[in-house]
């Protein structure tokens, strides 16, 4: 699928091919029925930072489950924590209800609790909630080398705005990637990072993955295990940092439980690993998942009756779902370092875009193009 922008390619578009599955119609999360995503950008002013005032490098993205109410029509859901260094909101309710009650936001680090807030207002508001509490859930990534980050300027209309168009017919199609939403100020492996997704489709299940990408020292990056950032590193020498997070949310429409959901997730860092992020210390690296359930696992695999209850043998049935998680995962945060374009920021700090023909060299210097 071409999600061109500003002469920016995503990694299928430039001939690489990460694993052996078939990317879904879009090659994003959206390919599982029914799920959206929405984006608030925020940029704003140029110059020396002014807590809060600006510059402003910002933003939020929505991803809502389904297009229906998501408290009355909760989805069966997971989280794993790979790395603790976080302020995300509504985990640790997840891991115990196994579900999700709200639409999932990202955004900057110290505007999750902003988010939070005006994500409770949206579900009593406008989806006409009517219970006395709720599990708002919100995970973050810290951008704060381009942001006014303490000045904290994601507001309500913001919110909004990324949660109406992923509830919208666009917000069900292609998904803007790089400098958009939550991923506005984000850095990766020593380049702009953001926003990626991609998915992978069998003849079984659909499950679909986006990224939040922060995280990643450029002298270890690799594409397609090509050592990437090794090569780069005499050229481009700005933001060797492996301070950093990611976020990876991912969707499926084949029915699982909360257990099996987990198990799933923990193999998305997987592909965030194959490109060279190790989670240091201060990462914060987290997925969240969920199912939509539209084809249950014996169905869909074909399982003999007798199989089917309680101790249902996973063996040779979750190992697709596995590798297709691991694979979308990795070219989902491909496609939001390709996709991410040079941006200015506070104090004029710089993020340039990976330079993608100089990768294209690389590649084709190791056989892979």
């Amino acid at each position: 699928m071409v999600n061109s922008m500003g002469g920016r390619r995503r990694a299928c578009e430039i001939g690489i091919t990460i694993g052996s599955l078939e990317a879904g119609r879009l090659n994003a999360i959206t390919d599982v029925e029914g799920v959206g995503v929405g984006h608030s950008t925020i940029i704003r002013g140029e110059g020396p930072l002014k807590i809060g005032e600006g510059p402003v490098r910002t933003g939020v993205t929505a991803i809502v489950p389904h297009q229906g109410n998501p408290y009355d029509e909760k989805v069966v859901a997971a989280v794993d924590v790979f790395n603790a260094y976080g302020k995300s909101v509504g985990l640790l309710q997840i891991a115990h209800m196994g579900t999700i009650e709200t639409p999932i936001l990202l955004t900057d680090t110290l505007n999750t609790w902003i988010v939070a807030d005006c994500l409770v207002s949206y579900m009593y508001e406008i989806y006409g909630v009517n219970a006395p509490s709720i599990n708002p859930v919100v995970g973050e990534t810290n951008g704060s080398f381009l942001n006014d980050s303490i000045g904290r300027h994601v507001r309500r209309n913001h919110v909004f705005e990324a949660l109406d168009m992923a509830r919208s017919p666009e917000g069900m199609g292609v998904v803007p990637e790089g400098n958009v939403g939550g991923g506005t100020p984000m850095s990766a492996f020593g380049f702009k990072g953001g926003i990626g997704t991609a998915s992978r489709k069998t003849d079984y299940f659909t499950l679909g993955i986006l990224v939040q990408l922060n995280c990643g020292r450029m002298e270890d990056l690799r594409v397609d295990g090509v050592p990437v950032g090794k090569e780069l590193i005499g050229t481009h020498t700005q933001g060797s940092d492996a301070r950093g997070s990611v976020i990876i949310i991912m969707a499926t429409d084949l029915e699982l439980t909360s257990r099996q959901l987990w198990k799933v997730l923990r193999r998305t860092f997987l592909g965030i690993a194959r490109l060279g992020h190790y989670g240091n210390v201060g990462s914060g690296d987290y997925a969240i998942g969920f199912t939509t359930s539209r084809r249950s696992l014996q169905e869909a695999f074909r399982i003999p009756r007798v199989e089917k209850g309680r101790f249902l043998r996973e063996e040779g049935y979750l190992d697709l779902v596995f590798r297709a998680a691991v694979e979308a995962t990795e070219e989902a945060a491909l496609n939001a370092l390709f996709m991410a374009e040079t941006m200015v920021g506070r104090d004029f700090n710089k993020r340039e875009g990976i330079p993608i023909d100089r990768v294209l060299e690389i590649l084709k210097k190791y056989g892979r193009l």
